[in-house]
């Protein structure tokens, strides 16, 4: 790891970034958390620069450590795994109430952008009482326009014995979601464009549509329903990119 770190520097990722045009970087696979000191001097280095940094994590960070973390970044996507305290204890040998915290946090205290993920695991985090808890949890401490997207789980390692996930079971718990006020909820790893379309949340006009990495439609001025020009909440361009299905792989070079 420290060998790693003495190759890529803070000051050669964005270097690299820059030669490549990257807008963003994002913290990913490996929860941030581990390197955290890694992580900020990255993100306070792509700061200088105009380079945005998002960090993928699962939100388990000490309160006295919260703010340090996200000071520099400019996005957040936290998996909320589970709204059960016991799952959290048995599965993640952690505790719900400390991701919690980290969510309002990011919502109500930081200008940190968050997302919320929930990975749906048949039989174990996907009953009606769990998502209508969750979502209503959600609603009256993280507001109405943070973006909560459920994905589907297939089933490897030690969990094979459990089932993957259908769509409709992801359709279920965005509509739990939507029913409670929540604006934007978005299903993920099945193909189900509708469910990964941005509406308007005034006047349910589709705004961006999806299609896998492809934006198929774009109706948004400078963050405005180019319908009814109401706000909405987000970061958005003022032109849809053009990315294809599929991300593809580069190898960078840090030379």
């Amino acid at each position: 790891m420290d060998r790693l770190a003495d190759q890529a520097s803070p000051e050669q990722i964005v270097k690299a970034a820059k030669r490549w045009n990257c807008r963003s970087i994002a913290f990913t696979y490996n929860d941030p958390v581990i390197f955290a000191e890694y992580a900020m001097d990255i993100a306070a280095a792509c700061k200088e620069e105009g380079i945005a940094t998002v960090a993928v994590t699962a939100g388990y960070i000490h309160s006295l450590a919260r703010g340090d973390f996200f000071q520099d970044m400019d996005a957040a996507n936290v998996d909320l795994k589970s709204f059960d305290p016991s799952f959290y204890k048995h599965r993640c040998h952690a505790q719900l109430e400390t991701v919690l915290e980290t969510l309002q946090f990011l919502a109500k205290e930081s200008s940190t952008w968050l997302e919320v993920t929930t990975l749906l695991i048949p039989g174990l985090n996907d009953s009606d009482q769990e998502l209508n808890a969750a979502a209503e949890w959600f609603a009256s401490h993280l507001g109405s326009s943070v973006p909560w997207h459920f994905t589907a789980f297939h089933p490897d390692y030690k969990l094979q014995q459990c089932t993957p996930t259908s769509v409709q079971t992801l359709l279920r718990a965005r509509n739990i979601a939507l029913e409670k006020g929540i604006q934007f909820v978005y299903t993920g790893n099945r193909h189900h464009p509708e469910s990964g379309t941005t509406y308007c949340p005034a006047c349910h006009h589709p705004l961006v549509k999806r299609n896998g990495y492809a934006v198929s439609d774009y109706h948004l001025s400078e963050n405005q329903c180019s319908h009814c020009l109401t706000t909405i909440a987000g970061h958005y361009e003022t032109s849809a990119g053009n990315w294809g299905n599929h991300r593809q792989p580069v190898r960078i070079s840090l030379d």
